[in-house]
Order: C-alpha cells, then structure tokens, then sequence
C-alpha cells in the first residue's frame, strides 16, 4: 500500500464569475521512502495540491473532490483540529522561504522544543537533546552552541536547515517540501537536495517535492509528475521523463535545461504562456501551445494514457482510434 494516496482531488475557488478550478482530477501516489518530484510553470497547481495535502488550502479555495489517504485513511475530510494533530507528526512542511516559517522572536532552539512537544510526550531536557540532534543531523555546526541563536543570526542556507529540522523533528513519515531550494544559491542548493535525499534514504522518509527547476527533479526525484493548467499530464520514473519525455509539454521542459554533453547555441523555448483558469481552452489545456496538435486535440480532453516506461495525458499514445 502506498503511504500517501491521491484519488481525484479537485480544488475550486468560488469568484464573482462563478467557480475557478484550480486543481482538475490530480491522482498519484507515493510509496515508503520515496521521493516524488512534482514540476510546471507558475500556475500549473503544484503548491495548491501541496497545501491541500498538508490542510493549509487558503480560503475561499476549497477541495470539492476526490480524496486524500495517509496509509490507507483518509485525511481530507478531518476537522482543522484533527488535521493540526497529523501537521508535524505524521506530514512534515518545507516551505520556499524560511522567514515565512520560523518566528523572529523565538530562538531556534525554543521553536524546535515547542514542535517535539506538541507531538511527543519528552521533558524539556530530553526535547532539547533532540533538537540538538536534528540540528546536528541537517548540519548545523556548532548546534549545542547555536540552538538559543534567533533566525536572523542564521544565513539564508542555515535558515533552511533549520526548517527542515523544525519539518523533521517530530519524525513525520511524509514531509511536502515547497519549492525549498529557490531562494538558496546553486552551492547551497545542492547540500539542501543532498539532505533531503540523505534524510530521505536513511529515516525512510517519503517526500513531495515542489519545484519549477526540473534540473533539482533530476538530481533529487525518483518519480516526477509533470503538472500543467491544473493536471497532471505525465507521470514515471524521473530518468525515463527527463531522457524520453512523452508529452509535448514534457519535451519543452526538458529543452529548456542547459546540457553538459551538447553545446547549444540557444535552449529551446516555450511559446506562449499558461492559460489562466478562467480562460482555459476546450480540449487538451496545452493544444494552444503545442508543436504537434491535431483536431481532436482541440474538442477532447485525454485522461492519462499508457506512454511505455511513463504515463502521458496526450491523444498521440492513444490506441483507440476517435470515433468519426
């Protein structure tokens, strides 16, 4: 059984013009130890099926259907009280800018204390102790003497970690992580991708990871799901997209990433932008934009559909001719 189950989530936002879908039928799922890559452009719906994941979906948007299971049970419908209670211990949270997620007036140390204890029943000794150790885990140097630091003596890359620390220390067995390596340069982008995937291997923890950069998936995935207007349009193994992407969008994205092997003179480029949600297109959401339309790309919508090592939500893979 897979440790976290999505069936169908549908995300709407209730507007003066009527209702906006912002998340359109989404299923995946991700296994014990896994890491899932999630990728798209700004507005595909990646961080919108994160927060509804960990119950952070910012009113008026609301989940209409589907559901979402945690080992099997369903957290989608818990009340925000029962949802606080699997927030921390069992889903952990990373979020893209550490300022955003730790309190300035607040040492570390205190804020790590307070999330071990609302979780697990320690003294405040034993609490510490593990807040040292988690601090020493996502490698902080010199945790003993820096944990009554406060997050402005900490540098932006060490803020990070210590969002991780605060994601992990109660031990959750899912942590959706958010764009977290965006606002890090490229060398701090790498410890962070190498912690996660060193935490990941070794606690058996599962991960959600949000990004754009599909260079991050590369390095980090096991799986990636591409996202695109609200669904996902291909999903498999993270070597099979990235080397044989199959749905058009999937190869444009793969084109934008520079290559060590081929000297390039220009990367390859998407044309025009993602349809806003009040504006998209009868069909297949990307036909606008892609190099290989066909009519009926233009009147249905494909579900996803068997792609060889991939799933591909495009006519191309379809092997059911269109009825005419």
């Amino acid at each position: 059984m897979a440790l976290l189950d999505v069936r169908d989530l549908t995300v709407e936002f209730p507007t003066r013009r009527g209702l906006l879908r912002a998340i359109d039928n989404v299923s995946f799922s991700i296994e014990t130890g896994e890491i899932l890559g999630v990728v798209g452009e700004s507005g595909a719906g990646k961080s919108l099926t994160g927060a509804s994941i960990i119950g952070l979906l910012d009113p008026p948007g609301r989940i209409v259907g589907g559901q979402i299971l945690l080992d099997g049970k369903r957290i989608d419908n818990l009340s925000p009280e029962r949802m606080r209670a699997v927030r921390g211990k069992q889903i952990g949270a990373i979020f893209q800018d550490p300022l955003t997620t730790l309190d300035p007036l607040a040492s570390i140390g205190s804020q790590l204390t307070e999330t071990i204890q609302t979780h697990l029943r320690l003294s405040d000794r034993e609490a510490r102790e593990r807040a040292i150790k988690w601090l020493e885990e996502v490698g902080i140097p010199g945790a003993r003497a820096r944990i009554d630091a406060y997050p402005h003596e900490f540098s932006g890359g060490m803020r990070q970690r210590v969002v991780i620390a605060l994601a992990l220390c109660a031990e959750p067995r899912l942590v959706v992580a958010d764009e977290p390596t965006t606002a890090l340069d490229v060398s701090i982008q790498a410890q962070i991708i190498e912690l996660l995937k060193r935490l990941a291997r070794e606690h058996g923890m599962s991960v959600m990871l949000i990004t754009h950069d599909m260079g991050v998936i590369a390095e980090t995935a096991d799986r990636v799901a591409v996202m695109y207007a609200g669904r996902i349009v291909e999903i498999g193994p993270v070597m099979d997209v990235v080397r044989h992407p199959k749905h058009p969008y999937s190869e444009g994205l793969m084109g934008s990433i520079p290559s060590l092997e081929h000297r390039v003179e220009r990367l390859r480029q998407i044309d025009g932008a993602m349809p806003r949600l009040n504006a998209i297109p009868v069909g297949c959401p990307y036909n606008p934009r892609c190099p290989k339309v066909f009519d009926r790309c233009r009147v249905e919508r494909p579900n996803l559909l068997d792609a060889g090592a991939t799933q591909s939500a495009c006519w191309l893979y379809d092997k059911v001719p269109a009825h005419v």
